[in-house]
């Protein structure tokens, strides 16, 4: 996706196949307010004199979108990209035999990140996954039955993109109530500037800043 208007037209499309706004926003990967604006934003009726990228600018909420689609698309660069993350992962930990991803993009990285780590592998669907508007401390994610359970063991935590964090603390949070214990945790792009969550070191392979102009100027 190259501008706004392609990320509202995404945000459309992904809320017609009947996609909660919480994944929405992991599909493209922004914040949950920024899927509200696109969403709402696709519905908006506007006049026909407005220029698109007038309109799109409207309001936007302070975000940045990560197209790390050129990456998923292709299994052997997506291995290639696994094994850098999991070497950033294995200075911590021995005999850490648990790797843990975030759903859902999280998940395919996490399991290539699990065999170069040799390692079982369990994945977590985040509450925002059932999000569309309100608290969403009222929700609950979970651990798939499908993988590993988390069974008191060290572990390594694994997604795309960190945007505010919610998520990657929802997440050490919810193996920690499981009686594991996140180790380190490693994701493809940080666009929060964070060097740990919750007392858990995180790294990323890029850091994402935006670096805003003072409109005073």
């Amino acid at each position: 996706m190259k501008n706004v208007d392609d990320l509202i037209e995404g945000a459309a499309e992904l809320a017609e196949q009947g996609l909660s706004r919480g994944e929405i926003a992991d599909e493209l990967n922004v914040s949950r307010e920024t899927a509200s604006w696109l969403v709402e934003r696709s519905g908006m009726e506007t006049p026909e004199s407005d220029a698109p990228s007038e309109r799109a600018d409207a309001g936007r909420p302070q975000d940045i979108h990560v197209d790390w689609s050129a990456i998923g698309r292709d299994s052997r660069r997506l291995d290639a990209i696994a094994v850098a993350m999991a070497d950033l992962l294995a200075k911590h930990g021995e005999d850490v035999d648990l790797t843990v991803g975030i759903e859902k993009a999280g998940g395919p990285i996490a399991a290539l990140v699990a065999r170069e780590l040799e390692t079982d592998l369990a994945t977590y669907t985040p509450a925002k996954h059932q999000w569309e508007e309100g608290d969403i401390a009222e929700l609950h994610g979970t651990f798939s039955r499908n993988f590993a359970g988390i069974r008191d063991r060290e572990c390594y935590v694994v997604d795309d993109t960190i945007t505010s964090g919610t998520t990657m603390t929802e997440t050490i949070e919810a193996i920690r109530e499981e009686g594991g214990e996140p180790l380190s945790c490693v994701v493809l792009a940080d666009k929060h500037g964070v060097d740990q969550l919750e007392g858990v070191p995180v790294y990323s392979l890029l850091q994402v800043i935006s670096v805003g102009r003072d409109e005073t100027e």
